[in-house]
């Protein structure tokens, strides 16, 4: 798939969202399976996060069901519908696969930094990893988050919980990753919070110089 674009859609998405190559022969092999698969666009629409983030929702719909101040971009075939209101917090966001193989990622230079306080660097000098609250994160890395990024050799380990955060360090392919602050930021943090909403901060800990074997240098 060398020619993704021809050049009106080139300037389109340079304006607006570049699809990678991976992503969209992701996007083309989910489309297949649908009914209908020919009238159908991927949609993508910006909500808002818990913090001031981004949310972010992509599903097929018939493109010819777009309303006339949404935006459309065609590659290879496939149309993707930017609704009105969220055409200009995508605009120069890129569209790709997660690092981790947990499935597609957008990487987004307008998104917004979250309103939360900063939390605090040095992880606590004792960590009781026995507590209710360590526990219930223990589960979201075991079941969740280790078996998705395991296929990168990555994994993530706790290293201590204390009121409203974790401290967390990534290790195997995740240890000098150069996509490990997308991988904890929209994978990881997001699962973390969503099943353990009492936690609001989430540090890595990862020293991110070193390492055996990265997955990327």
């Amino acid at each position: 798939m060398t020619d993704l674009m021809n050049a009106d859609t080139e300037a389109q998405s340079a304006a607006l969202i570049t699809v990678t190559p991976a992503a969209l022969a992701t996007v083309i092999e989910a489309r297949s399976g649908e009914i209908d698969a020919d009238s159908l666009a991927l949609w993508l629409e910006v909500g808002s996060a818990p913090g001031g983030r981004f949310r972010y929702d992509m599903w097929f719909q018939r493109h010819d069901e777009a309303a006339a101040d949404a935006e459309t971009i065609t590659l290879e075939g496939v149309t993707l519908v930017v609704t009105a209101g969220s055409v200009d917090k995508l605009r120069g966001a890129t569209l790709d696969l997660a690092s981790d193989g947990s499935g597609m990622v957008l990487l987004n230079p307008n998104e917004p930094q979250p309103v939360v306080a900063a939390p605090p660097v040095a992880v606590p000098a004792t960590a009781d990893l026995s507590s209710p609250l360590a526990m219930r994160v223990v589960q979201v890395l075991e079941e969740q988050v280790n078996p998705s990024i395991a296929s990168h050799g990555g994994f993530a380990q706790l290293i201590a919980a204390e009121g409203d955060t974790v401290w967390l360090m990534m290790g195997g392919g995740c240890q000098g990753c150069a996509m490990s602050k997308a991988t904890l930021r929209q994978g990881i943090e997001v699962a973390i919070k969503e099943a353990v909403p009492e936690i609001l901060h989430v540090v890595d800990v990862t020293d991110h110089q070193s390492g055996d074997n990265p997955f990327y240098r």
